[in-house]
């Protein structure tokens, strides 16, 4: 357990130190924001502000968790591996977009189409190894079950496993771009996203240390949690914690940093990987329930205005309403962050609900 403490601590003191040596880098190169036309006049004042910040967020994630797995002495885990490749894959893809923002002096980066195959290429080489590395009890990371809580008796491979497979690859990047665009749409004020995510992460390290403390190995019945790498996946969800909350320090309003299409990424991936292998693909949405409410706002603007030519908010995603209803930008994010408490606080009941009735 005290490699979780070691991976939060560790990732949360180099985003907090190495932020500002990024910024600093950042500002001298001239990579700054560049803002949508469209938005709200307030966030003009944002332009020219530095961008990429997830760099520091997935790097700080990947130092705290070598940190951890050196002190425990223990081999890195496939589940974690899969996830930190997920995260820093889609990451990559955000930088791309990011640097084509900069570079070409504008708010539009990467095609859809290209972004779309960039998501596509990193979602579709995690799922499929995803179903590989059995362990002593023949575990996969994931598993072709939908799962909510823990794997339910819906099975993809009702047709066998080849078909399981395929319809496991489509699943998993269903909820990978679900996510990672869900997390990239609420990267719109300043902490909002960053915030949000500390706070669903952190969620994940108590759902993790109670799997590991629950798991079959230890407590056979049908409370027990059939994952396979419960305790690395803590510490992964404990040193994304902490890279985020270090960026937040520098990130909150008014933010000397944004995180980017890197940051958003990489974080909505890392949601959705950590979902499929913790075995939570359903609770998830609960867990990270204001991502679903941002992403669900912009369903309906968009799905409103094209059947009646209305809108149903004055501007989506969901907090520009609330920014030309006249709200103040730290009031939007508080109160935000608070609908994340919820949510979290819903959905960790739910789960511990669970395993108490049984």
């Amino acid at each position: 357990m005290i490699s979780v403490l070691v991976a939060g601590g560790v990732a949360m003191v180099v985003a907090l130190l190495a932020t500002p040596l990024f910024i600093n880098f950042l500002v001298t190169k001239q990579y700054g924001q560049f803002i949508r036309q469209d938005g709200p006049t307030a966030h003009y004042t944002k332009r020219g502000t530095p961008t990429m910040g997830g760099v520091v967020i997935i790097g700080a994630t990947l130092i705290g968790w070598a940190v951890a797995a050196l002190a425990s002495g223990n081999v890195p885990s496939a589940s974690a591996v899969l996830v930190l490749f997920l995260m820093t894959g889609l990451g990559v893809v955000g930088f791309l977009d990011d640097f084509i923002k900069i570079s070409r002096q504008r708010s539009l980066g990467l095609s859809a189409r290209w972004k779309i195959v960039g998501q596509g290429a990193v979602g579709i080489t995690f799922a499929v190894l995803a179903l590989q590395f059995p362990d002593a009890t023949m575990r996969t990371p994931a598993s072709t079950k939908i799962s909510f809580i823990r794997d339910t008796g819906l099975d993809l491979a009702f047709a066998g496993a080849t078909v399981g497979a395929i319809l496991f690859v489509i699943w998993a990047n269903f909820l990978i771009t679900a996510w990672s665009n869900a997390v990239n749409l609420t990267d719109g004020l300043d902490g909002l996203a960053t915030g949000a995510s500390l706070i669903v992460f952190g969620a994940y390290v108590i759902v993790c240390v109670w799997q590991f403390n629950q798991r079959c190995a230890l407590t056979a019945g049908a409370r027990c949690y059939a994952t396979r790498d419960p305790l690395d996946m803590a510490v992964v969800a404990a040193a994304i914690t902490g890279a985020c909350f270090g960026f937040l320090w520098w990130n909150a309003s008014p933010a000397k940093i944004f995180m980017g299409d890197t940051g958003s990424l990489a974080l909505g991936g890392a949601l959705a990987g950590m979902s499929i292998v913790t075995r939570t693909e359903v609770l998830a949405a609960i867990i990270g329930g204001l991502f679903v409410i941002v992403v669900l706002s912009d369903v309906i603007q968009i799905g409103f205005f094209k059947m009646t030519g209305r809108r149903v908010f004055k501007m989506a995603p969901l907090h520009h309403h609330f920014e030309l209803s006249g709200w103040g930008e730290v009031t939007i994010v508080i109160r935000f962050w608070l609908i994340a408490g919820l949510f979290v606080a819903l959905g960790v009941g739910i789960f511990y609900a669970e395993w108490v009735t049984g």
